[in-house]
């Protein structure tokens, strides 16, 4: 019966095109035109996200840290700091050691050189984007 549903649902006319996003919001994605960058150019999209922007700023700050402590300073769960320091290590702007200390493992992180220049290319992004709207 619901797959009946679901048919009859696709089978209607739908209200028409999405309507564009206004500029303000794209130009989020976007560095303006005639900015410190000096090009419009795409979002890093890898630290963008509140978790591994936290992640990348608390290693920029600091030479490492361990996996609790990055755990307590975002306050975040070991599952969602675990996927998205995965997610950070692949994309090869942290580094990720694994040791003991006795017999307790111990994750350490460290930024990279490219996670540093990814980091400073967000916030001249993010700077360009902010002096864009005060101008606005």
């Amino acid at each position: 019966m619901a797959r009946a549903s679901r048919v009859d649902r696709a089978a209607q006319p739908q209200a028409g095109p999405e309507p564009e996003a206004p500029a303000a919001v794209d130009d989020l994605h976007r560095v303006p035109r005639g900015s410190a960058a000096g090009e419009t150019r795409a979002l890093d999209r890898l630290i963008h996200e509140r978790v591994r922007l936290g992640i990348v700023s608390a290693l920029a700050v600091n030479d490492k840290l361990s996996f609790i402590e990055l755990r307590k300073l975002l306050d975040t769960t070991d599952g969602n700091l675990s996927v998205h320091a995965r997610r950070l290590e692949d994309g090869g702007y942290i580094r990720c050691t694994k040791s003991f200390e006795g017999r307790q493992p111990k994750t350490e992180y460290q930024l990279t050189k490219a996670g540093r220049q990814a980091l400073e290319s967000y916030v001249t992004h993010m700077e360009a984007v902010i002096a864009s709207v005060k101008r606005g």
